[in-house]
Order: C-alpha cells, then structure tokens, then sequence
C-alpha cells in the first residue's frame, strides 16, 4: 500500500468496532482510516459492519451511510456523487479513487479506506491540498493572449483544434494520479507531479492561447518537469481514463521541437 504521511513516531492502531444492525443477513466490513490531530492520539483503524440491503451501491454510500447513523464524526469531502467535483478521492482497497464511482460489490473482502497518500492529513480522510492547488495556480490555468478580443464574438476554434484537448479537460483535479506517483512522493516540493503538468498541457495544446513560450519558460527546470520517470502509475490510477503520462511526454517533445532538436 502507499506510504501515508502520519504524525512523526505514530502507529496505526487498531480502534472502535460498530457491529450491524440486528437481523441484517448480507454485511460488509468497512475499515476507515481515522486520526484526529487535535486528541494528541495516533491514527487508528476503526471497523464498522454495514448492512448492505439498506445501503447504496457505491463505497461513497456506505461513508454517508455510517456518517448518518453510526459515527457523525467521521470527516471527509464529497459534493457531486457523479465523479465530476473530484471531492471524495480516497484510497480504497490499495488504489486511489473516486468514492461516487467505486461500487462495493468491486472489492472483495473487507473495504479498506485511507486518505490519499503521502498528503498531510487534516482529519481522518480528508488530506491537505494546500500545497497541490498552489502548483496548480502556478501554471497560471487561464487562456493568455495579447491580441485583442473579436468585438462580436468569442475566440473560434477549428474542429480539429478543438480536437486537441480531449483527454485534458476533462482531469477534475482529484488528485488521485499525483498522490500516486513516487516521483511526486520524492519531490513533490519542487515536481509539479502528473495532474498539474496535464493541466498545464491542455493550455499549451489550446489554439486560442498566445502565452506557448512563456508557458513553456516556466516549465524549463530541473524538477518541475523532469522528474516524471514514466512509472505510470497516474495513467493506472486516473478515475476518469485520462493518461497524464502522455501528456508530460508530450510537453517535453514541446520543449526539444523548441530547441530546434
């Protein structure tokens, strides 16, 4: 399983168990991640039996579920439940998902639930993308341009220019490919990781955009970029099919055509 940033000399232990309801006859195990930095306590594992003929088919059910009527003070986000907002990326059963889009009935066994890893942890599952949407903000996710505006209407494109950018704008920013990326693990202060250098591409692959140059300025740097080592494993990862691994590449050949290589 991927490494997980816990706090400095912890362990995770084993917590609280909530049994199912009398008479349910079809149960699944969950067990969830759980750490409260304000306890001075470590992280634990808490166990909670679901009746499964009373619950959705999704894990993102079964968290509500278990936060209505078993532990209100279970933490963690969600919002769209149709693997659009990107909100209840977790850890599920050793890969990084999307909650609203993993169906229970997919995972054999106890369903394991963990933050998305090596992220600080703000409360249980849900972990600190601080640091992640500042990166994001750095490549500056806006069309740029210095010609004027057409003053009667918007900026056209051709089908085939429009083209380009499928496979891109569809990323949600779940962060489920850059938190399962090792390189990102190793250098995530400096490596922009998969899911922002893929958004960083769809603005260069964007015909309207007149800023190439100066985006690919921005990148030219030892780690921002260059630290991809095509493990794959955002390609693996990405709920949403996408392939950031192509991307990145894709960049780089961006940056040799430039050279003149």
């Amino acid at each position: 399983m991927a490494e997980f940033r816990l706090p400095k000399n912890s362990r995770i232990r084993e917590g609280k168990q909530f049994p199912a309801p009398d008479g349910a006859s079809r149960t699944k195990t969950f067990r969830i991640y759980r750490w409260d930095p304000d306890s001075g306590e470590n992280p634990r594992i808490d166990r909670f039996d679901v009746d499964l003929d009373k619950c959705g088919p999704m894990v993102l059910d079964a968290l509500i579920k278990i936060k209505n009527e078993y532990d209100p003070t279970l933490t963690f986000r969600r919002s769209c439940r149709e693997g659009i907002c990107g909100s209840c990326a977790f850890n599920i059963d050793g890969t990084n998902t999307l909650a609203c889009t993993k169906g229970i009935d997919e995972i054999k066994g106890d369903v394991k639930i963990y933050p998305l890893p090596h992220m600080p942890v703000v409360k249980d599952l849900v972990p600190d993308l601080t640091h992640f949407y500042a990166q994001y903000a750095s490549i500056r996710p806006w069309i740029r341009t210095q010609s004027p505006a057409p003053p009667d209407k918007e900026r056209l494109q051709s089908r085939e220019d429009r083209a380009q950018l499928d496979g891109l704008y569809e990323c949600i920013l779940c962060a489920c490919c850059t938190t399962s990326c090792p390189s990102y693990w190793w250098n995530g202060d400096r490596y922009l990781g998969p899911a922002i250098l893929l958004q960083a591409y769809r603005w260069l692959a964007d015909s309207r955009d007149e800023a190439t140059g100066e985006r690919l300025d921005a990148l030219e740097d030892p780690f921002k970029l260059y630290r991809c080592h095509t493990i794959m494993n955002c390609a693996k990862t990405c709920p949403k099919g996408l392939n950031p691994a192509k991307a990145i590449a894709e960049i780089k050949k961006m940056m040799l055509q430039r050279r003149g290589v």
